[in-house]
């Protein structure tokens, strides 16, 4: 895998360190604080590895938690590249990750913020403004959208994280079968090694909590803690499901009926 013209020297991680500015939070009841990462007012989220994966049941906060991060290395809240946007904002109703990230600090050594903000629900769209960008300036369209869904997410992965920088993917299994997943952690396997690339991702897929040298954070009602894939709800079900895949249905379709 080729690297363009490095940046910097020093190796990922490039955001070190992100934590919350009490004086900054109005109301601490509002969403997105009141949320359970947040209850003790001094939330910080330390980086020491290139990868860094962040799991949790859904309304935990893991894409609001994501946005921010982004918004604080200057992506659009929709995702894409540095200076893209590819949605108007201008009537949206929520825009919690936007005001998380006014009342975080982050903590970069150094301040490397190129890279890519992946989000799968809005890949249509940023796929759509790359085509017309690159248009516009009389080049070739990546197209993205002529593959199926799983094979344009893997093609903008191996094409896009090339570069150094760091890349924040929301939930990049929603379009990915468990092959393709596999090789979704390949690519993250050459980025970790590359040692230009900053990854931050949320998951739900035991397969992509796997990914080796990744530190694995949990976010439970008790806040944000980090663990080991074997020990995360997900990994649990999973394997309860392929030991026994009638038993655990059984169990999971009929107990309100007992």
């Amino acid at each position: 895998m080729a690297y363009r013209k490095q940046l910097t020297r020093l190796k990922a991680p490039y955001l070190k360190r992100i934590l919350i500015e009490p004086s900054r939070v109005a109301d601490w009841e509002k969403y997105p604080w009141n949320l359970p990462i947040f209850r003790s007012h001094d939330f910080e989220l330390e980086f020491t590895t290139p990868i860094t994966i962040i799991v949790g049941e859904n309304g935990t906060g893991k894409s609001t938690l994501l946005e921010a991060i982004g918004a604080l290395a200057g992506y659009d809240e929709a995702g894409g590249g540095k200076g893209y946007m590819p949605i108007d904002h201008s009537r949206a109703i929520d825009k919690s990750g936007a005001a998380l990230a006014a009342t975080l600090r982050g903590h970069w050594l150094p301040k490397v913020t190129a890279g890519w903000f992946f989000r799968a629900e809005s890949f249509y769209s940023v796929a759509r403004y790359l085509d017309q960008a690159a248009l516009d300036a009389g080049e070739a369209p990546p197209d993205f959208l002529s593959w199926s869904h799983g094979e344009g997410f893997i093609r903008f992965f191996e094409e896009r994280c090339r570069r150094q920088g760091i890349y924040i993917l929301d939930e990049p299994e929603s379009a990915l079968s468990p092959t393709r997943q596999i090789e979704l952690l390949k690519v993250l396997r050459r980025m970790d090694l590359s040692g230009t690339a900053q990854v931050i991702m949320a998951t739900h897929s035991p397969l992509l909590m796997a990914c080796p040298g990744a530190r694995l954070f949990r976010i439970s009602r008790f806040g944000l803690d980090p663990t080991d894939f074997h020990d995360t709800d997900h990994f649990r079900m999973m394997r309860s499901f392929c030991n026994d895949p009638d038993g655990f249905l059984a169990e999971a379709l009929y107990e309100d009926e007992a």
